[in-house]
């Protein structure tokens, strides 16, 4: 039997619902807050978690990409001919609707984390970055989707922890709230 792959990326669904938590609450100068100059305000961290997820999505086709990738409001084409959501079409102002691009760009890798198999993750595609031509699978964009929200989600911690926000589960458990099993004894 071929286990799922939700049972080998157990954990990321836990790091979702950090994410989702985290950000609920935030007010309008909450997501304005810069660690420092040049840095991603709260709100240009969340947004960029979000579209960078569906933008690398939109690569492997995962299982429902198509309702996700509807709400797009824009598209670009970088010069080696790959296609990225324009963050700049999204607000980074609006709590509610980071909230609901992250619950967005989620459901496709849940869906999918769901019913593939490891054997799903070994199709691949051609992808040219930097003018050099690559074979990418499937795994590895969902190790870089995963990565992705991991280093920002730190990101986005530092930050909260700056304006003395709480979020204990993103802060404290570093996101990783899915328990593991209790030990039974006899």
């Amino acid at each position: 039997m071929m286990e799922k792959l939700a049972q080998i990326f157990d954990g990321w669904n836990g790091y979702q619902e950090s994410l989702c938590r985290a950000v609920a609450p935030l007010t309008k100068e909450q997501l304005a807050f810069k660690a420092g100059e040049g840095m991603r305000s709260m709100g240009h961290l969340i947004r960029h978690i979000a579209l960078g997820r569906i933008t690398w999505l939109a690569r492997i086709e995962p299982i429902g990409i198509d309702e996700t990738l509807a709400g797009v409001p824009r598209w670009f084409t970088d010069g080696d001919g790959n296609r990225h959501v324009d963050e700049e079409r999204v607000s980074w102002e609006d709590v509610r609707g980071l909230a609901d691009w992250l619950a967005v760009s989620w459901r496709p890798i849940n869906d999918s984390l769901n019913a593939w198999t490891v054997d799903d993750l070994l199709q691949s595609y051609p992808y040219r970055f930097r003018g050099t031509n690559y074979l990418i699978s499937r795994q590895w964009v969902l190790w870089r989707m995963l990565s992705h929200d991991i280093h920002h989600g730190g990101q986005l911690a530092l930050q909260l922890a700056l304006q003395g926000i709480p979020a204990f589960e993103l802060r404290a458990l570093g996101g990783h709230i899915t328990e593991p099993p209790l030990l039974q004894t006899n």
